[in-house]
């Protein structure tokens, strides 16, 4: 075999699960070439109305865009170029923009290019993940006024003719926005993270897709034969007849399962034993109901609600929360939504509030921090759920709690708002029930002292891992000591449990671990009483917990008590899936 044409496999973030398999097609950066020149006084007027009439026309392309995904897919894929348009209604930038015509006599291409870089560059270099890719939205934008400016139009995905894979160093919104979900496949991108519009639209879409490969664009030439794994984060180039193979009896596997386990949607995730462990999903968005119905889901364990704050230029009012929070629980009544207040800060940040820059803001003013410091936020918010609960279940769930004085503020919050809809007149439900993430390893350790606040725990195994571990689980470098069954993490998570059911409240896990089938086992037997995890993850969850028998998750259990080594505990673990769920331990590897 010719060494071009030999296997290249190359790992990045799995951002959609999902295998597709086709030629590439390499999508290359369309800049547009910008020639330098001096102008004269005379001819400043003119640039400035080159300028404004590029603006206008990126505004339009935009809102033609913007329409176009929102008719496609839903309202809240389609925010996603607000940002985009805050850019090209941005004061600040385009008077940087005129200050320049008017102190260098420069064209306008050469300001316009100049006061970008210096806007991406103080982006790019921040430590917090959306502030980064916000540099993406001014690349794009930028671009596309250069093209407007150059009377130029912008390369895009419509029109291709055959089916294909994409691979580019980025994908900007606009780019898969305008693309022919019959023929793209796939994305690989060099760049991305799992907060990367790439990776929102990704999921949108339900398209496999794989960022952060660093080099896939000069590596991959249109034609190549390729297959993306988007659930391991794979792509082979020039795949073997063993890859494709292997793939080929996955995706029958995986076939036959789905078939099997949509026969299934509405049976009870039990144990052959007749344990019972509900199996619950993750949202983020009003819309992401439809998956919970599809795959078969009781109920919602975390509602994220960030993406009503993160997606515009001002903080949504009470009936703007209150609406998107009673949409989700009267299309899932009578089931529960446990609705999560707003964890911002880390890598998200409010637009509407001007927030110091922070040194590690994953451990900084964020989650409950950021509420109780703005208590007139988290009282909107505080009453706006309330109002929801007038209409299905609703519990709320308070995150990043690490000691009892924050859970007492917290209630005394939502006392206030409760007192406050009484003497309106507004309904809700009195008996509405309040619940902790227990994801900073000093809650765990406190769980005694923090459950008689509350009615539930709910335990956040991202964070957990990270804070337990002092792992930055997107550092490349570490990863491979980001270890869900560390023997101190199954510790916590024992501890937690026992700990809430002596008080007589429940805890439920909806952290990543929660959607691993191999998991599953080591969970239940833990004692765990829900699972929450992504929509498409419950099928293969609820396939294994109904192969098993309850003895089989205790005996692992005990079987690992002992172990100290992670990597000994997980391939228990995967022993016990291979022996009672086989299909799913062949898909899952």
């Amino acid at each position: 075999m010719p060494e071009a044409d030999r296997e290249i496999v190359l790992r990045g973030v799995g951002v959609c699960p999902g295998v597709a398999s086709g030629p590439a097609f390499l999508l290359t950066a369309d800049e547009v070439r910008v020639v330098e020149r001096t102008i004269e006084e005379r001819e400043i007027p003119r640039e400035i109305a080159r300028f404004e009439e590029a603006l206008i026309a990126t505004r339009r392309q935009l809102l033609e865009i913007q329409q176009r995904v929102g008719r496609a897919l839903d309202q809240e894929s389609a925010s996603i170029f607000d940002a985009h348009l805050l850019v090209v209604d941005d004061r600040s930038f385009v008077e940087e923009v005129l200050r320049g015509l008017r102190a260098t006599h420069r064209n306008v291409e050469t300001v316009l290019r100049g006061v970008a870089e210096r806007y991406v560059e103080a982006l790019a270099g921040l430590d917090d993940d959306y502030l980064r890719e916000r540099a993406a939205d001014i690349k794009d934008v930028t671009r596309r006024i250069l093209h407007n400016l150059a009377g130029q139009t912008k390369a895009t995905l419509e029109g291709l003719k055959d089916p294909c894979l994409i691979v580019a160093g980025d994908l900007a919104p606009s780019d898969t926005a305008m693309l022919d979900r019959e023929r793209v496949l796939g994305f690989a991108t060099d760049l991305g993270s799992t907060t990367s519009h790439t990776a929102i639209m990704a999921r949108a879409l339900e398209i496999p897709a794989v960022v952060g490969l660093h080099d896939a664009s000069v590596r991959i030439s249109t034609g190549d034969p390729l297959l993306i794994d988007g659930g391991k984060g794979l792509v082979y180039v020039h795949p073997s007849p063993e890859t494709l193979d292997r793939y080929g009896r996955l995706e029958r596997v995986h076939r036959r399962l789905i078939a099997r386990l949509d026969q299934l949607r509405d049976e009870p995730a039990q144990t052959r034993d007749g344990y019972m462990v509900n199996l619950a999903a993750n949202i983020e968005m009003p819309h992401d109901v439809d998956a919970v119905f599809r795959h078969g889901a009781h109920g919602i364990g975390l509602f994220r609600t960030e993406f009503l704050f993160l997606t515009r230029d001002h903080l949504p009012d009470e009936a703007e929360q209150a609406a998107a929070y009673t949409e989700v629980v009267e299309r899932l009544a009578p089931e529960t939504v446990i609705i999560r207040t707003m964890d911002i800060g880390g890598d998200k940040f409010l637009s509407s509030i001007k927030t110091p820059p922070e040194l590690n803001p994953f451990m900084g003013w964020r989650a409950i921090r950021f509420c109780l410091a703005q208590p007139e936020v988290f009282l909107t918010q505080l009453r706006a759920i309330l109002r929801a609960s007038a209409r299905g279940r609703v519990k709320i769930l308070y995150p990043m709690i690490s000691n009892v004085d924050e859970v007492v503020h917290a209630q005394r919050i939502l006392e206030q708002a409760k007192t406050e809809l009484r003497d309106e007149g507004v309904p809700f439900d009195e008996a509405i029930e309040t619940g902790l993430m227990i994801e900073v390893p000093s809650a765990a350790l406190t769980a005694e002292q923090l459950a008689p606040h509350v009615q539930f725990f709910s335990l956040g195994t991202n964070d957990l891992i990270q804070y337990t571990l002092a792992v930055d689980r997107v550092n490349e470098r570490i990863t491979y000591l980001y270890e869900p069954t560390h023997p101190a993490i199954l510790y916590l998570i024992r501890r937690t449990i026992e700990a809430s059911h002596r008080a007589g409240i429940w805890t439920g896990i909806c952290g990543e671990m929660a959607g691993n089938p191999v998991l599953a086992p080591l969970l239940i037997g833990l004692g765990v009483d829900e699972l929450s995890m992504s929509p498409n993850q419950v099928p293969l969850v609820k396939e294994v917990v109904r192969s098993l028998h309850y003895h089989q998750t205790e005996a692992l259990v005990e079987s690992v008590r002992p172990s100290d080594s992670a990597g000994d505990i997980l391939e228990r673990c995967a022993a016990l899936v291979r022996e009672t769920a086989p299909d799913v331990a062949q898909l899952t590897g």
